[in-house]
């Protein structure tokens, strides 16, 4: 398992950004020197957690539970296929593509130690957005990316470093439990009656996912037969 680059993005101003000013980082290209990698701080002030990446629209985008965003190129390679057309990486505004590395099946609360010193963890899948259906530039691409459940994985940072392109990737914890990134990315798109299940996770999940999970807990009660119950995470 190994990340295969380090991608970064600039501030540029587009047409199919709701952001203020219009612009976007969602343009990520690969860098070839060391990235220093670091918590950003909360949602709504801090930005990205690579040290030179853009985050633009702060009300959606960045913030510690949103630092990073990995994707797999081998997902990349799989809509390269189903779309005919080269997806470079970086392609999906990811700050991370890596090669051998199960995002899709990665649990919630995941740890990986990238490169020497890194730690991150997962905290949820990615939403996909205007900006990133305007990039894409396919019809339907929000209903189309939703649909194949692959989204890649945000990650917070847990141990401060720097990182290269090329750089191993270990898991080094594995939650017991088995809320995945597909089945949280699910729960918040096509079946919100997994909001209950996801709950297993406990505060590893990103902050919004958990409120959102335990908001539902709470208007509709648990799954029958799933032992979960309003404001149980553990």
């Amino acid at each position: 398992m190994k990340l295969l680059t380090v991608n970064l993005g600039r501030p540029e101003a587009v047409g199919y950004s709701d952001a203020p000013g219009g612009t976007t980082g969602i343009d990520k290209r690969p860098v070839d020197g060391p990235v220093r990698v670091a918590d950003p701080g909360p949602k709504g002030r801090g930005a990205s957690g690579l040290a030179g990446d853009a985050v633009c629209d702060l009300r959606h985008h960045g913030g510690s539970d949103q630092a990073v965003y990995a994707f797999a190129r081998e997902d990349l390679d799989a809509w390269e296929r189903e779309l005919g057309r080269t997806l470079t990486n970086g392609m999906f505004g990811e700050n991370l593509t890596t090669s051998g590395v199960d995002i899709t099946g990665a649990r919630i609360g995941e740890r990986w130690r990238v490169g020497g010193a890194l730690v991150l963890e997962i905290t949820s899948g990615r939403i996909p957005c205007r900006t990133f259906a305007g990039r894409l530039g396919e019809r339907g691409w929000v209903r189309r990316f939703t649909g194949n459940g692959a989204s890649g994985a945000y990650l917070r940072v847990i141990e401060p470093g720097e990182i290269h392109s090329g750089d191993p990737i270990e898991i080094v914890h594995r939650p017991a439990h088995d809320v995945t990134v597909a089945m949280a990315f699910r729960a918040v798109t096509t079946e919100r009656t997994l909001l209950p299940r996801v709950l297993a996770a406990g505060e590893a999940l990103h902050g919004e996912l958990l409120s959102d999970a335990r908001a539902y807990v709470a208007a509709y009660g648990p799954v029958p037969g799933s032992g979960t119950v309003p404001g149980n995470t553990s």
